[in-house]
């Protein structure tokens, strides 16, 4: 609680597909320094896996009851049924947290949920302490968010009635605009030349002056992401956004998402290679999971964003927990998904 406004701080974690979110929200748990945290994690699709990669690490700063899993959607599109309920349920405990950690998914706009902090029976008990946004550094390079900028202008040139819409771009926007701090992740897959661009480019881009921090693996201390006191809640207008226009209203059928089950298997560099051909193939967003490796006792967690992949063992198996794992895809609508299960699993 703050002692100026005696209010409870939540830290939203904004950021695209893929930014290192979860990542970063585990390094801040493992070392809050004392503070009991509790955690909101919304997922895009009915199959949470980024609660699951944090749940069962045995955080003693965020245990498993501190831990709010809503799945099933976009976060900003279920303020009234289902974020306001899980404030209050937090808010209403005999010991509540200290502060409060809100991880949207990737393709969560940020500012229809900062319009949530408004709520009457939220707006007296807590402030928004800040907006982080996360960046792939990376993928923002290979300009994974923009259209070629010279194929767009040919086509504008080329007829006056064009309306160009990005979705991809629309939503890496917004929460670029509505953030009180830039964490810049991946920093250490681009060289000098290539981040001193990157932030460049970034800072001319936000309509107000925000700090963008470098990071690798999300590590930033989190003394430096938590304590900002920027009651986002109260400066709505300094965060512009591409649907201010119609209220917040927005759709997300542009994208859509799945689930492929995976029996226990005994390698799991073919798996690996299947999932990035998948990746190529069909130009999905992203790949997340686990799978049990027979003869390993650790779970085996993969990421991927685009062609890019990592994995490693994450934690034990339960004794009483199926093996079997779990792979979220998710890409563009239109996709061809019975092509996609077909790579992954492989014959």
């Amino acid at each position: 609680m703050t002692v100026a406004t005696g209010k409870v701080p939540a830290t939203v974690i904004t950021g695209f597909l893929g930014a290192g979110k979860t990542t970063l929200v585990r390094h801040v748990l493992e070392n809050a320094g004392g503070k009991r945290l509790a955690l909101i994690v919304n997922e895009f699709g009915t199959q949470g896996v980024d609660g699951e990669i944090v749940r069962g690490c045995g955080i003693s700063s965020c245990p498993e009851e501190n831990i709010v899993e809503l799945a099933n959607g976009c976060l900003c599109c279920t303020v009234a049924d289902e974020f306001l309920p899980a404030m209050e349920a937090l808010l209403d405990r005999p010991e509540p947290p200290h502060h409060i950690i809100i991880e949207t998914s990737g393709l969560a706009l940020p500012k229809p949920l900062l319009k949530a902090f408004d709520w009457p029976s939220i707006r007296s008990r807590v402030t928004v302490d800040g907006v982080i946004a996360v960046v792939d550094g990376p993928a923002v390079a290979e300009g994974r968010f923009a259209d070629n900028p010279d194929a767009v202008d040919a086509q504008r040139r080329a007829d006056d009635n064009l309306d160009h819409d990005n979705p991809l771009e629309e939503v890496y926007e917004d929460q670029l605009n509505a953030a009180d701090l830039i964490v810049l992740n991946k920093a250490d897959l681009l060289d000098h030349a290539k981040l001193d661009a990157l932030k460049a480019e970034i800072a001319a881009n936000i309509p107000r002056a925000v700090k963008v921090i470098p990071a690798r693996q999300g590590q930033i201390d989190p003394a430096i992401l938590l304590g900002l006191g920027a009651a986002a809640e109260d400066d709505l207008s300094a965060r512009p956004s591409h649907h201010d226009s119609v209220d917040g209203e927005h759709e997300h059928d542009d994208f859509d998402s799945f689930v492929i089950d995976i029996a226990e298997i005994d390698d799991p560099a073919p798996l690996l290679s299947r999932l990035k051909a998948a990746a190529e193939a069909h130009d999905i967003l992203r790949i997340k999971g686990f799978v049990g490796v027979a003869g390993k006792p650790l779970r085996l967690l993969i990421q991927g964003v685009g062609s890019r992949f990592s994995h490693h063992y994450d934690r034990p198996w339960s004794p009483t927990e199926p093996r079997d794992g779990k792979i979220v895809i998710i890409a563009q609508s239109g996709f061809d998904r019975p092509a996609i299960e077909a790579m992954v699993i492989g014959g």
